[in-house]
């Protein structure tokens, strides 16, 4: 396979893969399995939640993708997996690292993306229960959250 097709099937399965991050958060998260995604929105007591589960719902596939795409020659298959793997990191770095802080590796950022995700992130959480969520997605974030930290 071309690189640069190669390159423009992981660009674009990564950026797929912010659409399946806010439909599976909020339908799946946020419906059937709202009982492993509580503890996220209402506290746990140690460092790992039952919410980190979820991680294999995107990581299983992804390594299906690369391993079932390198077998057949590093195939359009490799690439998809290298778009949700890439989306996995961007998740674990703006989720877990920047907005959680869960890691205290970047606190102190004057972003106004930085600060837009965070806002947004707060205002989804500010809702402890399943029902009246809002602002599901994680890297796509809605302009009125960038007019809140405007100025700031």
């Amino acid at each position: 396979m071309n690189i640069w097709a190669g390159i423009g099937i992981c660009f674009l399965s990564f950026w797929f893969m912010e659409f399946m991050a806010w439909f599976t958060h909020r339908f799946v998260m946020h419906g059937l399995m709202w009982s492993v995604h509580r503890d996220h929105h209402q506290g746990s007591s140690g460092f790992f939640e039952k919410n980190d589960l979820f991680f294999l719902i995107f990581a299983v596939p992804s390594w299906l993708f690369i391993m079932f795409g390198m077998m057949a020659g590093n195939d359009w298959r490799l690439y998809v997996g290298l778009g949700i793997l890439l989306y996995g990191f961007a998740y674990f770095l703006v989720h877990d690292v920047i907005i959680h802080q869960r890691f205290k590796w970047f606190r102190n950022s004057n972003s106004t993306y930085v600060k837009a995700i965070r806002r947004a992130h707060k205002m989804h959480h500010k809702h402890l229960n399943k029902e009246d969520g809002e602002s599901f997605g994680m890297l796509i974030v809605h302009r009125r959250y960038w007019e809140m930290v405007k100025g700031n």
